[in-house]
């Protein structure tokens, strides 16, 4: 327990309690150097800090290791005239939590604790925390006033006490309308049976007509992939608009950056050390590992990684639903940042990253609401498998969604090194908690509000999934939420188009439409391949020549364009391996078809279901 006395809630202590006012002419520096417990050169040193920042003196004073938290309690508690209370032996009162509500207590790390008299106790861990929800405390409970307690003691508090209700909370953050969350009603799967039986049908029936309709389709869509990524390349490789000269920024803002783990006690270390190299001010930089309730090791390895005081862990309620939108939407209301940010576990990001971030936030309106940054992999020489993982990362980051964005597409965000403003992302309801592939969809309803995301030129380099059956897993999983991402979005079409415009509504058909027909339709296209080597299609003899010669050209076109915007966007890397490599590209993809027929069966029999990536496997590849 934290020294000092305890209060205990006796009525006879009503009279006693009032709201504390700071000590007149006595600030909390001037308390801690006549205590002793900072040195005149440090506390010069961090007054200096927070008059450039605007952070809070007791933040420098602990992320600079200046004092300890006992130390510092001990000040806050002399300061404001309070005591500390240990929450293990008296827990709060529910009722008043319940009133005050538990996105409150999450996001201001307090607690309102004991009604004594007229008086509502509020403990909190940072007196600054109770002052910045005075409003909302007053509202809620007329006068109010401070104890303090470890902001462990609160966490652990509110996950015991209210850990259902924050769960629920996490669930149903996006409106039902723009949500997947009621995904498999009956009549879904009655109408998706039917289609099932009625295509069934027709392959025993009319077998031929069946495969024309269907390459038909499968080669139209193939020449509107082709068609986009050719305008997505020639707008990418366009020289970039002048942005003029650079605009100092006044006061740097508090960026939160969230770390979903699940299961990942073997990289811990390695994540904790890799954070520690991003050059932002820690007295404004917030890192949140987020973790699941019941993942014991994480929560352990984290807990003996020794933690900067710029990091915490924040524990997620258990639920029977275990997806990482789950957990960001529960660490959001965590978050301390006016910018949130998003990596995932094995994350290396460029060191000067969130600068980057906030400079071009600063430069840009609020409309610009989202940056995405660029990744790429730490090992891609391990096998074949990560060399033709490189390629299409590298084509997909540096040259398609480049090239989108400037097109004026929508863009389906990647799951990592993304950055929002706080509150166009709170305005959207964060993250859809049932979406496997929430960044695509979170890409879509941001444009759907009227807001736009940008490429930003910075760098994440990740751990190259490059075992076939993982691969599958992983792919499979984006896949799924590719579907269901389209099917959520286009229940009311005439909606979408006017939210949309029909550039974006345009785009976003490309995107969705093309990408599941070639992972699904894929072997239709490649029964071609036999055709050069003298064996029969059953197709050729029905085919009308006109047609037989446009599927030829469009092959051309497609392979030709691969090998080319492999080429160009490997040289956009640092990765530099032979562009012979994507060759192999004509037995990657076949995996994903793998993966679509696995997403395609989930979206039936386990929509929500997270199929996991580990990770760790080739950490000897990656940056220290």
């Amino acid at each position: 327990m934290i020294e000092g006395r305890q209060i205990k809630p006796t009525a006879e202590r009503a009279a006693v309690l009032r709201p504390q006012v700071p000590l007149p002419d006595q600030g909390l520096a001037a308390l801690l150097l006549q205590s002793n417990v900072v040195t005149g050169d440090d506390l010069l040193r961090a007054l200096a800090i927070q008059r450039s920042t605007g952070a809070r003196l007791a933040d420098i004073l602990i992320r600079r290791r200046m004092v300890n938290d006992q130390q510092l309690y001990r000040a806050h508690a002399r300061y404001w005239g309070t005591e500390s209370v240990d929450l293990t032996t008296d827990p709060p009162d529910l009722r008043l939590m319940d009133q005050l509500g538990t996105t409150t207590c999450l996001r201001g790390t307090l607690l309102p604790w004991r009604r004594i008299g007229d008086m509502t106790v509020v403990v909190a861990s940072h007196p600054d925390d109770y002052t910045a929800e005075k409003s909302a405390l007053t509202a809620c409970f007329g006068q109010t006033t401070l104890a303090l307690a470890p902001a462990p003691q609160i966490d652990a508090q509110l996950l015991a006490l209210r850990g259902a209700h924050m769960n629920r909370d996490a669930l149903l953050q996006v409106p039902e309308a723009e949500s997947c969350r009621g995904w498999g009603s009956e009549r879904q799967m009655l109408l998706g049976w039917l289609v099932v039986v009625l295509t069934a049908l027709w392959l025993m029936l009319a077998p031929i007509s069946l495969a024309l309709v269907l390459t038909g389709w499968t080669m139209t869509t193939l020449a509107i992939a082709v068609t986009m990524k050719l305008a997505a390349t020639c707008a990418a490789l366009r020289p970039p608009p002048c942005e003029g000269p650079p605009v100092l920024i006044p006061r740097l803002p508090t960026v939160s950056i969230m770390v979903a783990l699940y299961r990942e006690a073997g990289i811990a270390q390695r994540l904790v050390q890799r954070l520690g190299e991003l050059d932002y001010p820690r007295d404004l930089l917030d890192i949140l590992l987020v973790v699941e309730e019941e993942d014991r090791l994480t929560r352990n390895a984290l807990a003996a990684a020794d933690l900067p005081a710029w990091m915490r862990i924040i524990v997620v309620p258990d639920g029977k639903l275990k997806t990482k939108p789950r957990a960001l939407n529960h660490g959001l209301r965590a978050c301390r940042g006016s910018i949130i940010g998003v990596y995932d576990a094995e994350d290396a990001p460029d060191p000067d990253q969130i600068r980057k971030v906030v400079e071009r936030f600063h430069n840009r309106g609020a409309q610009v609401a989202c940056l995405q940054g660029v990744l790429d992999f730490y090992n891609p020489r391990t096998n074949w498998l990560s060399r033709c993982f490189t390629m299409e990362y590298a084509t997909w980051f540096r040259l398609i969604l480049p090239g989108m964005a400037r097109l004026g597409f929508p863009i389906p965000l990647g799951g990592t090194t993304l950055f929002f403003r706080r509150a166009a992302l709170e305005e959207l309801g964060a993250w859809d908690a049932f979406n496997v592939t929430e960044d695509a969809d979170l890409g879509m309803r941001l444009a759907r509000h009227g807001y736009r995301t940008e490429l930003i030129a910075t760098t994440t380099m990740e751990e190259a999934n490059c075992r076939a059956l993982p691969w599958i897993k992983q792919r499979s999983r984006w896949l799924k939420g590719y579907m269901m991402t389209y099917v959520v979005h286009m229940r009311q079409p005439l909606l979408l188009w006017r939210q949309l415009g029909p550039r974006q509504f345009l785009g976003f058909q490309c995107i969705f439409v093309t990408t599941l027909t070639q992972f699904l339709l894929a072997p239709l296209l490649w029964s071609f391949w036999i055709l050069p080597f003298g064996l029969p299609h059953p197709l050729i003899g029905v085919l009308p020549p006109w047609a037989a010669l446009a599927i030829s050209v469009i092959f051309a076109l497609s392979e030709a364009l691969q090998f080319a915007t492999s080429w160009i966007a490997l040289r956009l890397t640092p990765n530099r391996m032979n562009p012979l490599w994507a060759l192999m590209l004509h037995f990657y993809f076949p995996l994903g078809s793998l993966a679509s027929y696995k997403a395609a069966w989930e979206m039936v029999t386990r929509p929500f279901w997270w199929d996991k990536t580990s990770h760790g496997h080739f950490e000897g590849s990656g940056p220290a």
